[in-house]
């Protein structure tokens, strides 16, 4: 067993204690910041004199050459060791001898991995922005090409108000905007670094650590030891929103499911994305959106995990906090593969324009336009919305839709009715006539159109 504490010690851990008390089976995933930490920690070292040159020359190409064999394969990182940290220290003093002895000097575990966690949390949200991103390139180019393709807008998943797709789409932009948007706060907030802290109370060696911060990208250094070394509040901001993103891709997939229907057939799936049945022939499948809509559930037990973790901690480091890893590699895994599969399944996806209108049509949409028609020829809007009322009742009592009506039909509810009825009741009218800023109207969405193009340029 390799372990970096066994001086205090007279008899071997129980292996089952080992086991379960060693960490190196998830926590190798960060290999990498592991050794772009502790090179900025010996850099820093050997800026205070407490490392010489030839020191800090021969444990950074030691520790340049670990990483360079686990990622071509030469060395693997087995459960011999405790953890990633014991791994590379390890490795290191058996290429370089004496000098890797000095790496640890003026550092503990605690806030050892309060860096690492730090740092590939860091890059984690940077690979959270650019799948956001292409997923809002995707839906900005469905908004352009559909300003003008009718669809129903539903409130309590009944129809309710003509809109286009363009604007339906436009609204989960802003819900995945305001996700990105999060996702750079939780960056900024955490961008402070720990490394320097020690076990809970700092170091009596002449540590810069402003120094160790600007190499390894921070604003700063955190200003207190024990909140550095016992903070996992930016992984529970991070799981919150991942699980708000998976929510915005359940609420979406489960709008994809319902337009894939045989009854809406609103959309076609592409075959890449969707599977058949092995006993129904006539099935095609929308799986990726289900299993999208059933992994968000995973990714909100994840966040639970950890606020329940976290609620008895004392200051400052406990193991408990071990237990973060699991929970937060999962989750990210998970929303960054829904996040690059849904993208590619909307990229691809076919919709079916005609039954979308007709379906706006046939579903009273534009009854509310047919009520402010009469308010617009002097009949008040209450006596108006009884009016309106008595056509859906007979639309439905004749299974037509209310641009079916003759006008001697109309006019037998309200002789106010005149031929204008017709296009004032029409989607394109319906719609085009809405054009306050966020409404589904042409001229509404082309401004919308423009800001979004403006905000996803910005960089």
């Amino acid at each position: 067993m390799a372990q970096l504490w066994g001086g205090r010690f007279t008899k071997e851990t129980d292996q089952l204690v080992y086991n379960f008390n060693a960490s190196i089976s998830f926590d190798k995933k960060f290999y990498e910041q592991d050794i772009r930490g502790s090179i900025a920690h010996v850099t820093m070292l050997e800026k205070q004199g407490i490392l010489t040159e030839k020191e800090k020359e021969q444990i950074i190409e030691g520790l340049e050459g670990i990483k360079t064999d686990v990622e071509n394969g030469t060395l693997e990182i087995t459960d011999k060791y405790e953890d990633i940290h014991s791994f590379v220290e390890a490795n290191l003093i058996e290429r370089i001898g004496e000098p890797g002895k000095k790496l640890h000097t003026g550092r503990s575990r605690n806030d050892q991995v309060a860096l690492d966690m730090k740092l590939y949390t860091r890059d984690e949200i940077l690979e959270f922005d650019k799948l956001l991103k292409e997923l809002l390139e995707v839906l900005l180019k469905l908004m352009k090409e559909n300003t003008e393709t009718y669809m129903p807008g539903f409130t309590h998943l009944q129809k309710a108000q003509p809109i286009t797709l363009a604007h339906h789409m436009g609204a989960y932009f802003e819900m995945f905007k305001r996700d990105r948007l999060r996702m750079k706060d939780i960056y900024n907030r955490m961008n402070y670094c720990p490394l320097g802290s020690g076990a809970l109370a700092g170091t009596t060696y002449p540590l810069d650590r402003d120094y160790t911060a600007e190499l390894l990208g921070f604003d700063g250094p955190t200003l207190n030891s024990m909140d550095s070394v016992s903070d996992r509040d930016y992984l529970i901001e991070l799981l919150s929103a991942m699980s708000t993103v998976m929510m915005h891709l359940s609420r979406f997939s489960e709008e994809v499911i319902i337009w894939n229907s045989n009854e809406y057939q609103f959309v076609e799936i592409d075959d890449a994305y969707s599977t058949g049945s092995s006993i129904m022939p006539q099935k095609k499948n929308p799986d990726i959106a289900e299993l999208v809509r059933g992994k968000t559930g995973r990714v909100y037990g994840a966040l639970m995990s950890l606020l329940t973790s976290m609620k008895g901690i004392p200051l400052a480091y406990n193991k408990d906090m071990q237990e973060d890893k699991e929970f937060v590699f999962d989750a990210i895994d998970t929303t960054k593969g829904c996040l690059a599969l849904f993208t590619g399944m909307i990229g691809s996806m076919g919709f079916n324009h005609g039954r979308m209108e007709d379906s706006a049509k046939n579903g009273f949409t534009n009854a509310t336009d047919a009520a402010d028609y009469l308010v617009n020829h002097g009949v008040p809007f209450r006596d108006a919305h009884g009016i309106v009322g008595q056509l859906v009742l007979y639309c439905i009592e004749k299974k037509i839709a209310l641009d079916d009506m003759s006008l001697e039909e109309f006019r037998q509810i309200s002789p106010v009715f005149e031929e204008d009825i017709y296009d004032a009741i029409s989607m394109k009218t319906c719609v085009e006539m809405r054009n306050t800023l966020g409404a589904p109207g042409k001229a509404a969405m082309e401004k919308v159109i423009a800001l979004q193009e403006a905000y996803l340029n910005v960089e």
